[in-house]
């Protein structure tokens, strides 16, 4: 999971996005969104893709299963 938290932050950032706006493009709450970066809570599998689309990077990198 370590993984995953990692890659969502620094690509979220990589896009110059906040916290806040990746919690509005997933349609969730910000405390929702910063759960998932924390590791206190995991994506559904919808928003796990969602995040992959977002971002523009497969859900096996997000997940630590490839790398880019």
């Amino acid at each position: 999971m370590k993984i995953f938290q990692n890659r969502l932050k620094e690509e979220r950032k990589s896009f110059n996005l906040t916290q806040r706006e990746m919690a509005n493009k997933l349609g969730i709450t910000q405390p929702s969104y910063i759960r998932y970066e924390n590791g206190t809570a995991e994506p559904s599998l919808e928003n796990l893709v969602k995040i992959a689309d977002i971002l523009n990077i497969s859900v096996d990198y997000l997940l630590g299963r490839a790398d880019i």
